[in-house]
């Protein structure tokens, strides 16, 4: 890639060896010590269960498959979306599809497995989250921006094609392979799981 293509002020930030990897660490710590919740969004299909294993290890929501426009900004839709999923797995662990044509089962599963797929990851977010982590700054714009609108801080790795601003605080990282983004989340949610600890030792 040419220079001409580089967001500047970001080269600078990684010439300059200037790392917030540390803030954001120290950020996430004292969130989690004081309970509050973290969502972590990132699409991308080859860092899908990454960031599902990741953050089921740390206790926090997350988005994996596709981000739905409105997802926190209309929050009363998303509220009523997450109702119909719980109340649909709850039926059909009580056996209740059983009981159904096998036309209507089959249109249930498919709509389960829809929102599972989707939803799944959020499906015990009752509010807002307090905090957002972003893998890929590009991809995951929208997200961003609605986090923006509703005041909800950010964190976000940042390539050299990214703007730094967009996020509270910006990881420059390569957000395109596994290792870079492995190494960051993996640090991200040890301090997270190390917060929480502290606060369930205080409580």
């Amino acid at each position: 890639m040419t220079r001409r293509y580089w967001n500047i002020n970001l080269k600078e930030m990684i010439e300059a060896g200037v790392h917030f990897g540390h803030e954001a660490c120290d950020l996430v710590f004292d969130a989690a010590s004081q309970g509050k919740s973290f969502l972590i969004v990132g699409t991308k299909k080859r860092a899908a269960d990454l960031v599902a294993s990741a953050a089921i290890r740390s206790r926090c929501h997350y988005v994996n498959k596709k981000w739905f426009s409105g997802m926190l900004t209309n929050w009363s839709i998303t509220k009523t979306r997450l109702s119909q999923f719980r109340d649909l797995r709850a039926e059909e662990k009580m056996g209740k599809f059983h009981h159904l044509p096998k036309r209507d089962a089959a249109i249930l599963k498919r709509k389960l497995s829809t929102l599972q797929r989707y939803l799944g990851g959020i499906k015990y977010m009752t509010r807002l989250p307090d905090i957002v982590i972003v893998l890929d700054q590009q991809k995951e714009y929208i997200a961003l921006r609605e986090c923006a609108i509703l005041g909800i801080p950010t964190i976000s790795l940042v390539d050299t094609n990214c703007d730094p601003d967009l996020a509270n605080i910006s990881i420059p990282a390569n957000d395109d392979t596994m290792t870079s983004i492995r190494l960051i989340l993996n640090k991200l949610v040890f301090a997270i799981s190390e917060g929480r600890s502290l606060y369930i030792r205080n409580r």
